[in-house]
């Protein structure tokens, strides 16, 4: 079972944003052979969803099992987003990143109601942004050394 969460930076615990950054560090540098600066300014910015485990006791670190940070109109682009959009090894497969994408347009319809969102997507999961409405809207540039593609969600 998980248990979900949507904080702000201020309203993480250090035990919750270090297992965070864990989490990031060994998706996006570790095993994407990726190295470059993942902690930035947008974190103090953006909500920081995410899924725990429950069997974490209570006096350890938290596994996080899946992420991602909601970044603000103006940021980033003049529309909202999310980003660092991870699932740890254990959870892939279960659909743990469906729920967390659904999760994420839940919070940003709740915090940026009329705000479009705008992301940079691995190429690879094109059609999986498209089952929620995104469409690409630029061709596919490297980022990191990894391929990547824009895609909007219009909101009317």
């Amino acid at each position: 079972m998980l248990t979900w969460y949507c904080k702000s930076y201020q309203q993480l615990s250090a035990d919750q944003l270090f297992a965070i950054f864990k989490a990031r560090q060994q998706v996006f540098i570790v095993e994407q052979n990726c190295p470059y600066p993942d902690i930035d300014q947008l974190d103090k910015q953006c909500l920081h969803l995410f899924a725990c485990n429950d069997s974490t006791a209570a006096n350890t670190e938290p596994e996080i099992l899946a992420y991602l940070r909601i970044i603000p109109p103006g940021a980033q682009y003049p529309q909202a987003s999310f980003g660092r959009v991870l699932t740890t090894e254990s959870a892939r497969g279960t659909g743990v990143g469906k729920t967390l994408v659904a999760k994420a347009l839940q919070q940003l319809q709740r915090v940026y109601p009329s705000a479009d969102i705008k992301i940079s997507a691995q190429s690879y999961l094109q059609d999986f942004y498209a089952r929620f409405g995104f469409e690409t809207i630029s061709d596919i540039y490297l980022e990191d050394d990894i391929e990547h593609l824009d895609m909007l969600l219009k909101r009317d």
